[in-house]
């Protein structure tokens, strides 16, 4: 069975940065697709960032392209999520979670999923 667990998230000014965490824990790490989704109030789960199984290739979403950086450490077992120029729309819950599968974007695809951490941004 497959436990994750975030940390990291807070309380930042505009234009900011954050790093979240995701340990991971259970076997088989490195081959899970990896993902990070976030839920502002009111709406849906969306995709953030991925790292692919197959291949270890990164995706992002198009409203943080450029701001974001998603990195893993295979022997610490943890996921990363490196937050710059941080806007107040990206205001959320963040959740890592991990899928069996190489499909990335789709949270529906994912078995197992972190409990979130609160991401505000606000002056």
């Amino acid at each position: 069975q497959v436990r994750l667990v975030e940390s990291g998230g807070g309380l930042v000014l505009p234009g900011n940065s954050l790093t979240l965490s995701c340990a991971v824990y259970g076997h088989l790490f490195s081959w899970f697709t990896l993902g990070w989704f976030r839920q502002a109030p009111g709406k849906d789960r969306e995709f953030v960032a991925a790292i692919q199984r197959s291949d270890g290739s990164t995706h992002y979403a198009d409203s943080v392209k450029g701001r974001v950086t998603i990195t893993k450490d295979n022997n610490k077992k943890t996921l990363y999520l490196q937050m710059d120029k941080l806007k107040p729309e990206d205001t959320a819950v963040y959740y890592c979670a991990t899928a069996s599968g190489d499909i990335y974007d789709d949270s529906a695809l994912y078995e197992s999923w972190g409990q979130g951490t609160q991401v505000t941004v606000s002056s």
